[in-house]
């Protein structure tokens, strides 16, 4: 394996650490490298392997280090596995990679709340800062995905949620909700936490020529990208196309639903069951370009995420992505999905099929409606939640605790740079 020399204390080292999924596939992880390496850092990542990749990459100045994923399965033992195998295979590399030079800070992002004795280990010696980047809430993610699980292992993944906290030296949320829990649960001291969200880079993300093909020659186009788990709600979306395509007889519309999971084989044989092979494409993980195509081809954006523990306090990264595209979106009404689109969407009450299923039609039927509400979409993304907006906070975070804001290299102080 090679490795860089250790750079100069000019150029502090960062070490991010991913678990599920890989980089640069991970966008919020990846705009955070691009960040870090625009503002002098030298960045490395450990991570899974993606698709078509190997152990050891340079993209974008961003070395990242790379182990063979394993996931024997979704049941609470198979995640059980899964993560000790990660949490071995990662230290491994860490180990590896401290080798060659001290890190400055380490930032370790969940799901799961696992990598805090490497933080541990990495501050003995070195110093090293530890960063937690919060994009999930483990214990929620639990009682969402296994309502009937076992007390003792929400217990566990209370304890390790603890020990993040207690060890991290500052936390990255995602949204306020999020925010409130690590000052509540975590005990984290107000002025130690930062809100960043998951913000689009309205450059890359933006409509361009639609591609006509991909209606499969129906007049309209509605999609959905994201993860297909038992949480994410794809279940729905199939059980609504089945509403507008078999009680509607609504013959003009085009599914595409992007993206993998634990659960994408038996969403397939579902679309298949309820008779909408023809209608529903499901492609599986596809490229950047292949997203991009669909959503400026697309009319509506799908956000089914249904109401539970976790879905109704966080950030549903697809949402913001769509109304980048200036893709309206119809959402079930939870509390955070309100703050990312606020009059983007049409929200649905939670778990109501049959009205999810109308608010897709009306919104087909109604290009008016669709034109403005994408347009709102992407003004918000422009003017409040893009990344441009979100970077200052993060980096000023790393400029803190390498004490580079002290040094006065390109620190950001009262919201500008200097």
């Amino acid at each position: 394996m090679r490795i860089r020399p250790a750079t100069s204390a000019a150029q502090p080292r960062v070490l991010i650490i991913v678990q599920n999924l890989p980089v640069p596939f991970d966008r919020r992880v990846w705009l955070e490298c691009r960040t870090l390496v625009e503002s002098g850092y030298d960045v490395t990542v450990v991570c899974p392997q993606g698709e078509g990749t190997g152990p050891e990459q340079l993209v974008d100045g961003v070395r990242i280090l790379a182990y063979r994923p394993y996931a024997p399965g979704g049941s609470a033992l198979g995640f059980v596995v899964e993560y000790a195998y990660s949490f071995l295979a990662t230290a491994r590399l860490v180990l590896w990679a401290r080798r060659h030079g001290r890190f400055a800070v380490m930032q370790a992002c969940n799901p799961p709340d696992i990598f805090w004795p490497l933080a541990r280990i990495l501050r003995l010696p070195d110093g090293t800062r530890f960063v937690f980047d919060h994009h999930d809430l483990c214990p929620e993610l639990f009682r969402s995905r296994f309502p009937d699980g076992r007390p003792a292992l929400l217990e566990g993944l209370l304890f390790l949620e603890r020990m993040t906290f207690r060890t991290a030296d500052r936390v990255i949320s995602t949204n306020d909700s999020y925010a409130a829990i690590a000052r509540a649960r975590g005990r984290k001291r107000p002025e130690h936490v930062t809100v960043v969200r998951t913000g689009p880079d309205p450059q890359q993300l933006r409509r361009r020529e639609a591609k006509p093909g991909l209606r499969r020659a129906r007049p309209h186009l509605v999609c959905y990208l994201g993860v297909m788990g038992p949480q994410d709600g794809v279940d729905i979306v199939l059980r609504a196309a089945d509403v507008v395509v078999n009680q509607m007889g609504r013959k003009d519309v085009t599914f595409t639903l992007m993206g993998s999971g634990d659960c994408w084989g038996e969403l397939v044989a579902e679309r298949d069951r309820l008779g909408l092979t023809e209608v529903v494409e499901m492609p599986g993980r596809v490229s950047d370009e292949v997203v991009a195509d669909v959503f400026s081809t697309a009319d509506v954006g799908l956000s089914p995420d249904p109401l539970n523990p976790l879905n109704d306090v966080s950030t549903m990264n697809k949402t913001m992505e769509y109304m980048s595209f200036e893709l309206p979106v119809v959402a079930f009404d939870l509390r955070e999905t309100r703050v990312s689109a606020a009059d983007a969407a049409v929200y649905v009450p939670p778990g109501d099929v049959e009205a999810y299923a109308r608010a897709v039609v009306d919104l087909l039927d109604d290009p008016q409606a669709r034109a403005e509400m994408g347009r709102r979409g992407r003004e918000r993304v422009e003017r409040t939640l893009a990344w441009e907006h979100q970077r200052r906070g993060y980096r000023a975070v790393f400029d803190e605790l390498s004490g580079r804001d002290r040094a006065g290299s390109r620190t950001v102080r009262a919201g500008a740079e200097v």
